[in-house]
């Protein structure tokens, strides 16, 4: 991103502008974003997830096929 001073513009006015023009490309919120990691989560807890989800996901089917769901 490129900004240029104006002719006649105070120091303040420019500064105003690019802080505006940085907040409205999302460059601010993508490097804190990057700043920091995601701890990873664990592999039992991924497991006892997908275990979670696939019971759930049966749960469902043969609630669509008693006609409860």
């Amino acid at each position: 991103m490129e900004l240029k001073r104006r002719e006649g513009e105070s120091v303040s006015a420019f500064l105003y502008r690019f802080s505006k023009k940085m907040q409205h490309s999302g460059v601010l919120k993508e490097a804190k974003k990057r700043r920091t990691r995601p701890r990873a989560v664990n592999k039992n807890k991924r497991r006892v997830a997908a275990i979670y989800r696939e019971e759930k996901r049966t749960e469902i089917e043969t609630a669509k096929k008693l006609g409860t769901f």
